[in-house]
Order: structure tokens, then C-alpha cells, then sequence
């Protein structure tokens, strides 16, 4: 079988569906770890560097983004419209809709910088509503 068959045919296995849809179906941005210790289960074949290699082959088809690593952990998203994030002290990552590519930012930077600017990501750093609810609860500032 050429190499081409066999992309292909890994393209339709399984597990990679399962992954797949663990990832577009989260909303939680999980690491590898994560999902594959939810679908382990389900799967009793299925290895952690199954997972990775799948999350980076979605990486490179377009089909997912990696948000970067969040306490110590690669953060992954299968919504890959332009959006920033926001990463919580407590590990969860939040999507922020609506602030997503600014093509004068790329311009501002490229001038500052004298680099070509493909491209850019913006991520916030705070607290999730979870987390803003049990530090107004305790009374803190």
C-alpha cells in the first residue's frame, strides 16, 4: 500500500474520529491528556501518542489550533475561527469571541519591528466567571 492509501485510510480510522470529535465537541480547550483519558474507555487500544500524533496531523489539516501550554500542558481547540482566549489562574481557557484577526495590529507590529507579520494571537490573562464568582463570594478585590 503507497503512502497516499495509508494517509488516507488513517484519515478514516476510528480512533481518529473519536478524537476528533472528543476535540470539536469540548468546549473546555483540552491537552492530549485529557481526551485521552476520556475516551480510554471506549477505546481500550488507544495510546497517549495516538492522541498527540492525531492532534498534531488536525494541526497541520487545518482542523484544529493549538491555544499553548497552560500548567504545563499543550491546550487544544477544534474551533479555529479567528478568537482570542482568556487563560484563568485555575487552568481553564475561555474563548472571546469577537476579538479575533486585526489587520492594523499586524501593520503596527510589522513597522515597530521591521518583520513581516503573518499573523498574530491575542490572549488574555484573568479570571474565569467561576473563579470571579468565588473571589467576589469570599470578598476579596
Amino acid at each position: 500500500m503507497d503512502n497516499g492509501s495509508e494517509r488516507a485510510r488513517a484519515r478514516r480510522s476510528v480512533k481518529r474520529d473519536a478524537i476528533l470529535k472528543a476535540l470539536l465537541q469540548s468546549k473546555s480547550h483540552p491537552s492530549a491528556e485529557h481526551i485521552y483519558n476520556l475516551l480510554k474507555q471506549e477505546l481500550p487500544d488507544l495510546s497517549l501518542g495516538t492522541v498527540y500524533r492525531n492532534l498534531s496531523l488536525f494541526r497541520e489539516e487545518g482542523l484544529s489550533i493549538s491555544v499553548g501550554v497552560v500548567k504545563g500542558q499543550e491546550r487544544f481547540d477544534g474551533n479555529v475561527s479567528p478568537h482570542s482566549h482568556l487563560f484563568c489562574s485555575c487552568g481553564a481557557v475561555v474563548d472571546i469571541d469577537g476579538i479575533g484577526i486585526d489587520e492594523e495590529l499586524d501593520i503596527k507590529a510589522s513597522l515597530l519591528s521591521g518583520c513581516e507579520i503573518t499573523g498574530h494571537e491575542i490572549v488574555f490573562h484573568g479570571l474565569c466567571p467561576e473563579c470571579k464568582n468565588k473571589k467576589e463570594r469570599s470578598g476579596g478585590n
